[in-house]
């Protein structure tokens, strides 16, 4: 009887497998970054508008890609359609705005600007080419029908992704 139990529990015991989960790990480094070359100033040529364009006071913002990998990458920059702080609105805002390339490190990059993609207040690049390239943007901003903005500070943000294919 305790031969037949010992084989018993042996065939049991044999029969039970046992199985581990391993993890594995890694750390994946984009081989696109981007940096702001120049924060945009906002200008008031007119009490209803604000501008970042020279012209009007304003100072364009630029932003910086770098590209260490071709053609695996897109750029998108939107300019902005709402202030991220500013005195109290109680009107209608009018944006708008513009994203161009304003420099490149590499020539190769020269069709960048003929094939953007632009929708609402988005521009696109496919970023074909290893490199640097800097892109500049316009935002404008009018307030309401004939109406001064009020004193104060003024802010808004401009969105940069490096987005992979």
């Amino acid at each position: 009887m305790l031969r037949t139990t010992f084989m018993l529990s042996a065939i049991f015991i044999a029969g039970i497998s046992s199985a581990e989960n391993v993890p594995i790990t890694g750390n994946v480094s984009s081989k696109c970054s981007i940096y702001t070359d120049t924060a945009g100033v906002y200008g008031n040529p007119t009490p209803d508008s604000l501008s970042t364009d020279p012209v009007d006071g304003g100072i364009f913002p630029v932003v910086r890609f770098d590209v260490t990998s071709a053609d695996y990458y897109k750029a998108k920059v939107s300019w902005p359609q709402s202030f991220a702080s500013s005195p109290t609105l109680t009107d209608a805002l009018n944006w708008d705005g513009e994203v161009t390339v304003s420099q490149t490190s590499n020539a190769a990059q020269s069709g960048y600007e003929t094939d953007k993609v632009e929708y609402e207040n988005v521009t696109e690049y496919d970023l074909t080419q290893s490199g640097a390239v800097w892109f500049q943007i316009d935002s404008e901003v009018s307030y309401g029908a004939g109406k001064s903005f009020p004193g104060g500070q003024y802010s808004a943000n401009i969105t940069a992704e490096c987005i992979a294919k």
